[in-house]
């Protein structure tokens, strides 16, 4: 099972350790294109024009400056990096070892900047939406396509792919072929706030169960005891199953 993951916008910081290596991540598949994209948000946090390019507020100024310094900023693991809503729900730290190790195994952070992250990858902090059009790789989402198609349908393999993502960062990657038949969309009725806490609550119990079902009609009776949920098949070919899914 594969459970993809938007970013925060918000990251921790941290004042001391070791800085940012791209041979240390996984995927190394991806280092060329991280590198290229690290290196173009480099050059735009010194642009007078950042806050325009990177669609933020003036007031963002230590978020912006940040940038600037991805290659020497202390760094943190991704389930350090990322906070909010949909990460305080995950709640990684409470899990126990079992469902910790499932953790690492099948949650994928898909980011603007680093493309598709494990949780135990030391990441700087940084300011970037996939929704940015960035001068010198262009609009990101089309970027990241071709180069997270083969990197995250290896790590689906044969299961399911579980989408938690926002449609922002959906459109980076789209399980496509015979994979496209085992995507399942997560789908939140109400606020943000409350979709983004309950798609945590998703990921969190699906890495404490044990089982790994390969079709999407398997999904519901793992989360039924938790979760009311119901499961829509696919509109056309090529779109995914839709999960329904409310807090019991």
């Amino acid at each position: 099972m594969l459970i993809l993951l938007p970013p925060s916008e918000a990251k921790a910081v941290r004042h001391r350790g070791s800085a940012l290596r791209w041979d240390t991540l996984s995927a190394p598949e991806l280092t060329d294109a991280r590198a290229r994209v690290a290196q173009a948000l480099v050059e735009v946090g010194t642009d007078e024009q950042a806050f325009r390019t990177l669609g933020v507020s003036p007031g963002l100024v230590e978020e912006v400056a940040r940038n600037t310094r991805l290659m020497s900023a202390p760094t943190l693991t991704a389930r350090e990096l990322y906070t909010g809503v949909l990460y305080d729900a995950l709640d990684l730290a409470s899990l126990d070892a079992g469902s910790s190790r499932r953790a690492s195994a099948r949650l994928r952070v898909v980011s603007a900047l680093y493309g598709a992250v494990r949780m135990s990858d030391r990441l700087a902090p940084y300011r970037l939406s996939m929704a940015v059009n960035l001068p010198g790789t262009g609009p990101l989402a089309a970027f990241w396509r071709p180069h997270l198609e083969p990197v995250l349908s290896a790590a689906a393999g044969r299961g399911l792919v579980v989408d938690c993502r926002s449609s922002t960062y959906a459109a980076a990657w789209t399980p496509s072929g015979s994979l496209a038949q085992r995507w399942v969309q997560v789908r939140v009725p109400g606020a943000t706030h409350m979709a983004k806490h309950t798609r945590g609550l998703v990921a969190r119990e699906l890495c404490r169960r044990t089982e790994d079902p390969r079709r999407p009609e398997g999904l519901p009776e793992l989360l039924a005891g938790r979760f009311s949920v119901d499961l829509h098949p696919p509109g056309r070919p090529g779109r995914p199953w839709v999960l329904d899914v409310q807090p019991a």
